[in-house]
């Protein structure tokens, strides 16, 4: 639906254990008020005239309206809250239905994972909510609404401004299972638990669709060691050591992966928690590409966070692809919306 922008904000991002093992600060829900009613006058300045928003329990969206004194129309998904990722992912699917020409989600990289298992065609501006996140940026509301609406618009051409992203499918006994959009790490726990990783010690395997330094978590292991870009027709696998510091692997490195002796690895794996990490073989994977990984007992965290305990019958691999969410160049879009001059006052 041209003009039409879809809002996912999500009141759980921010909040996980991260912020009492490491020194990762609250991201409060009031502020996501304020970031949404930012990117709601962004919208409305460029001629969006209808929203549709994923309700939930805190009535971010509701709230960010009220005496915002806007002209455009609000209009709440017709759908059950139960406060859990499939809110997200339901939310998508209905705004895929409703063909909206743009989503703008806040949250995290867990948030962005549950709406694109949705596969909504729609073009994402990721708003991040958080401080451990590598998917969204953190973007200023404003200029997030502006180009969400330069594009819902069609003020610009979402072919210039948009790039397609890549995403790690999971396979289970060779079914897609669950999907990451950054990083898919093998943890030798076998229970969620809280589910947020901050300790690699516990991590076996790990595949990176990408690793850009200037990142924190998981992927900044890859990233200090060897980068790969997020636009890159490549990702990255990593076979960790038990320890920092340990014993070459007992067995021969599979063909491709190098080297065979154990690396030690500076990363920032959450806000101001440094660590050493030791690598013992590391190699490049290229998209389309099936990784299988070491039958064990353990669990799977997707994007940072422990979602699926598998047992050693299992035969666990992750496909490299690029088929992730569609995402909106912000700068591009708003300098290509200046250079046509859709900024001038008529």
């Amino acid at each position: 639906m041209i003009g039409t922008v879809g809002i996912i904000a999500n009141p759980s991002s921010g909040k996980d254990i991260r912020r009492l093992v490491a020194r990762g600060s609250v991201f409060d829900n009031n502020e996501k008020i304020n970031i949404v009613r930012r990117a709601l006058v962004g919208l409305e300045s460029v001629g969006v005239r209808r929203v549709l928003y994923m309700p939930d329990y805190f009535a971010i969206v509701p709230r960010a309206v009220d005496g915002a004194h806007l002209s455009l129309q609000t209009d709440v998904l017709p759908m059950a809250v139960d406060a859990t990722q499939r809110d997200s992912t339901h939310a998508a699917e209905l705004m895929a239905a409703a063909g909206v020409a743009c989503i703008i989600t806040l949250g995290g990289d867990g948030t962005n994972r549950a709406v694109a298992r949705a596969r909504c065609e729609a073009p994402l501006v990721p708003v991040s909510t958080g401080t451990n996140n590598v998917f969204p940026s953190m973007v200023e509301g404003t200029l997030a609404g502006l180009a969400a609406g330069l594009v819902a618009t069609g003020a610009v051409e979402a072919a210039e401004v948009v790039r397609p992203t890549k995403r790690l499918e999971v396979l289970l006994d060779g079914e897609e299972a669950d999907l990451a959009l950054v990083d898919v790490a093998f943890s030798r726990e076998r229970f969620v638990g809280a589910r947020a990783i901050w300790d690699p010690a516990g991590i076996r395997e790990l595949v990176l669709a990408s690793a850009e330094p200037g990142s924190l978590g998981l992927s900044a292991i890859g990233a200090h060691l060897h980068p790969v870009g997020r636009d890159a027709a490549q990702g990255l696998y990593l076979r960790l050591a038990e320890r920092a510091q340990g014993p070459a692997p007992p067995r021969e490195a599979a063909p491709g992966l190098y080297p065979s002796r154990t690396l030690r690895v500076i990363a920032p794996i959450a806000p101001g928690l440094v660590v050493p990490v030791g690598v013992r073989a590391h190699r490049t994977i290229q998209v389309g590409e099936v990784v299988e990984l070491e039958p064990a007992y353990g669990s799977l965290a997707l994007d940072g966070e422990r979602e699926l305990v598998v047992k050693p019958s299992q035969q666990v691999a992750v496909r490299l692809t690029f088929d992730g969410p569609r995402v909106v160049d912000i700068q591009r879009a708003l300098a290509l919306a200046a250079r046509k001059g859709c900024f001038l006052a008529r």
